[in-house]
C-alpha cells in the first residue's frame, strides 16, 4: 500500500463553500456502497473536515498498512463520538492481526474503548501522545486494513439485568453540521418521548458512554435520531430504530432504507412534505404492532 499523505496534505484548505472533488466523490461512493473505490478518496476528509480531524503530536510515522504483527499502533479518533464508535469495529481486527492497540480518545469514551483495545490514552489538541511504533486515524482503518465492506456492527459485549422498555434520544450535538435537520424540534421530541424515557446523558446523569451502554443493555429497544446513541446501540446488538432527516442524509445510512453499517437497524426517513409528524406516527404504529 502507498505511504499515507502528510497529515493534512500539501494543499491549502478549501473555502467553506467549496467541496473538494475527491471528498465529494468519496461521500457519493460510500453512500452507493462502492467501498473499494471510496476509501482512498475518503482520505481527503483530512483537509475538508478540519478542525473535526486533528493531527496528533507524535514522533513516529503514520501506519500505511501491511502486517501489523508485533507493532504498537496508536489509533487516533476523529470527527464526532458516533463516527468514532462506528469505526471502532476495526480495532479488534487490528488486534487479531497481532498489533498492540492503544486508542487516543476523549475520556468519556475511554472505558467503552477499553472493552475492545489494549489500552487508551487521552487525546487533546497540541498535547503529545505516548510512544508507539506508528499511528493511524480510526477512520482510515478500513483502507489500511484492506477491508472494503463494513465489518459486522456488533463488537461491544456488555451484559446487564434486563428491565425492558424503550429508550429514546431526540437530539444530537448542536455542533454537528446537520443538527438543525437531524435533531427533533421540541413538539416532535415531546411526541417521541411519549413512547419511552430519554437516555441522553444530560437526562440520565450518565458520566460517560459505558454508563449509557449499561442503561441501553437493559432495554428492549432504542429509538433515536442520527446521533451517537444509534451507534452505541448498534455496536451492542441492541435493537435500534433510527429517525433520519430528509435533508442531509449521512452517507453511512446508504439509501435511507437499509444501512450496511447497521443492517439490523430499522430506519425511519423523515417525510419530505409532512415532516417529523408523519415519521413519528410511523414509529408509533410500528411500536403498537410489536
Amino acid at each position: 500500500m502507498d505511504a499515507p499523505p502528510s497529515c493534512y496534505g500539501s494543499r491549502m484548505r478549501p473555502a467553506a463553500t467549496s467541496v473538494p472533488s475527491p471528498f465529494s466523490q468519496a461521500l457519493r461512493l460510500l453512500a452507493e456502497r462502492r467501498y473499494s473505490a471510496a476509501w482512498p478518496l475518503w482520505e481527503a476528509r483530512r483537509e475538508f473536515m478540519r478542525p473535526r480531524i486533528t493531527c496528533p503530536v507524535v514522533e513516529y510515522p503514520e501506519w500505511s498498512g501491511g502486517d501489523p504483527s508485533g507493532m504498537r499502533i496508536m489509533v487516533v479518533v476523529e470527527q464526532g463520538f458516533g463516527d468514532q464508535m462506528m469505526f471502532a469495529r476495526y480495532v479488534p481486527r487490528l488486534r487479531e492481526l497481532g498489533a498492540h492497540v492503544t486508542v487516543a480518545c476523549h475520556p468519556v469514551l475511554s472505558r467503552l474503548f477499553r472493552v475492545i483495545a489494549d489500552d487508551w490514552t487521552p487525546f487533546y489538541v497540541n498535547q503529545p501522545l505516548p510512544p508507539a511504533d506508528a499511528w493511524t486515524f480510526i477512520g482510515s482503518l478500513p483502507l489500511r486494513l484492506g477491508i472494503a465492506a463494513p465489518l459486522p456492527a456488533q463488537y461491544i459485549g456488555l451484559s446487564a439485568p434486563k428491565i425492558g422498555g424503550v429508550g429514546v434520544a431526540t437530539r444530537g450535538s448542536l455542533t454537528h453540521p446537520n443538527d438543525a435537520n437531524r435533531s427533533l424540534p421540541p413538539e416532535s421530541a415531546a411526541d417521541l418521548l411519549q413512547m419511552g424515557g430519554s437516555i441522553l446523558p444530560e437526562d440520565t446523569g450518565a458520566q460517560d458512554f459505558i454508563e449509557t451502554a449499561v442503561l441501553i443493555a437493559k432495554l428492549d429497544l432504542v429509538v433515536t435520531v442520527d446521533t451517537s446513541v444509534a451507534h452505541l446501540a448498534g455496536a451492542m446488538g441492541v435493537p435500534v430504530w433510527v429517525l433520519l432527516p430528509d435533508a442531509g442524509l449521512d452517507w453511512r445510512w446508504n439509501d435511507g432504507i437499509r444501512s450496511d453499517w447497521y443492517p439490523d437497524a430499522r430506519l425511519f426517513r423523515q417525510h419530505p412534505t409532512e415532516g417529523w409528524r408523519r415519521t413519528i406516527g410511523d414509529v408509533r404504529a410500528a411500536l403498537s404492532a410489536q
